[in-house]
């Protein structure tokens, strides 16, 4: 083998304990796994896996909150063991040729239009890191008889079984698989911190402000405690709203340039433009379909889309507090509307609201919640650079099939 040779069937990134060890090679992955094919012929398991390109194979019901599958015809259906593979061919922005995802939900059957296979080697966590990086895509693009269909590709389960895999030697495998694995234990515990994090928000935001019917909240700071309850109003009084402007989808940019503004719509940030039709800071409330009440807080000069309700707030009323209030009051409940749910400013203004009577309390209030959602975007911060780094770390551990020579 010439040195060529030899680099093209190294990963860029190994470990100093494998850097003097023969290089890779690459097999066909129905050599090292075989499909699996049992059907589900008397109907007895139930429950439906699906394979989702973010979350992997996970409980159908669980996911979609529903049954897809008929319950009633899931006799010709694979059975699914926990450990086995499984591809599918559905392609995604997140999954370009499909997803192939190890079952670690337990037991359950899914379509036969997934391919369901088990390498023969149970040590194999390897694999599943494997199939998360893009190494693999070039040979199914190439594998495809016709290409990728609109929703789906189109490969043959031959080609699909006769797809090149790295091999190395059981102990860099296992390295490897370890090193990612320990890795997934960061971003889980990082996770959960996060979700500890918004959820301690979300209640005590309860607790901050006054429930529907109730004229103070249940947790006040203890310089306000004798203030007295807080006032009973409406929007309309604590603040302005105006639609924002139509604007073209040719106007907006994905990347700022100089001289471009930020353009917001209901659910935040869609892209960039030349002009802006708001300056300051303002909340901005979204106004039709299923993010029809979502609060986003903006600051500066930007430009507000039809889609999105341009709040600000009148004298005496804290900008920070404003914002937190519309959060807590969970707009989309006063939408209107099947088919397209919308919500206007006419109903907005007359949404009943209380109201600190001391400007000191709002702010004291708008603080406490600002500093939490500091503490949550640092942690959001330090999960997408984990998850980068794995990315990272995911490309340089596997050779890639793309640089073997020709």
């Amino acid at each position: 083998m010439t040195e060529i040779e030899k680099r093209a069937l190294l990963p860029r990134l190994r470990f100093s304990k494998f850097r003097d060890a023969k290089p890779w090679s690459f097999q066909p992955l129905g050599t090292l796994a075989s499909r699996s094919t049992r059907k589900n012929a008397d109907g007895k398991i139930t429950r439906v896996l699906t394979n989702s390109a973010e979350y992997g194979v996970v409980d159908q019901r669980e996911f979609f909150n529903k049954d897809i599958a008929n319950q009633g015809n899931l006799e010709g259906h694979y059975l699914v063991e926990e450990g086995s593979y499984v591809y599918n061919p559905r392609i995604s922005a997140t999954a370009p040729v499909g997803p192939i995802s190890k079952n670690r939900s337990g037991l359950g059957v899914m379509s036969p239009l997934y391919t369901v296979f088990k390498f023969k080697n149970g040590n194999d966590d390897f694999y599943a890191y494997y199939f998360k990086s893009a190494h693999w895509h070039r040979y199914m693009r190439q594998a495809s008889s016709t290409g990728a269909r609109h929703d789906r590709m189109s490969i043959t389960r031959s080609d699909f079984l006769a797809l090149p895999v790295p091999v190395s030697t059981p102990e860099e495998q296992e390295k490897i698989a370890d090193c990612l694995s320990s890795l997934d234990d960061l971003i889980a515990a990082e996770i959960q911190k996060l979700d500890a994090l918004k959820t301690h928000k979300k209640g005590l935001m309860k607790q901050l402000f006054p429930r529907e019917g109730e004229t103070a909240p249940r947790l006040r700071f203890p310089e306000f405690s004798e203030v007295g309850d807080w006032e009973t109003t409406q929007l309309g009084v604590v603040c302005n709203m105006q639609s924002g402007k139509f604007v073209s989808a040719s106007e907006i940019a994905e990347s700022r340039e100089e001289g471009f503004f930020p353009c917001y719509g209901g659910n935040g940030l869609r892209g960039y433009t030349q002009t802006f039709n708001q300056s300051g800071r303002h909340s901005l409330i979204g106004r039709q379909g299923a993010l029809c009440g979502n609060v986003n807080f903006v600051k500066g000069d930007f430009y507000a889309t039809e889609h999105a309700i341009v709040t600000t707030p009148k004298s005496g009323i804290r900008t920070g507090w404003l914002f937190y209030n519309l959060c807590f009051l969970d707009l989309n409940r006063f939408s209107t509307g099947q088919a397209q749910p919308g919500l206007s400013v006419e109903v907005l203004e007359k949404v009943g609201c209380t109201l600190p009577k001391d400007e000191k309390e709002q702010e004291k209030i708008a603080d406490c919640l600002s500093s939490l959602d500091e503490l949550i975007a640092a942690e959001t911060h330090k999960l997408d650079t984990l998850k980068l780094q794995k990315k990272g770390l995911i490309n340089q551990l596997f050779p890639m099939l793309a640089e073997l020579p020709t």
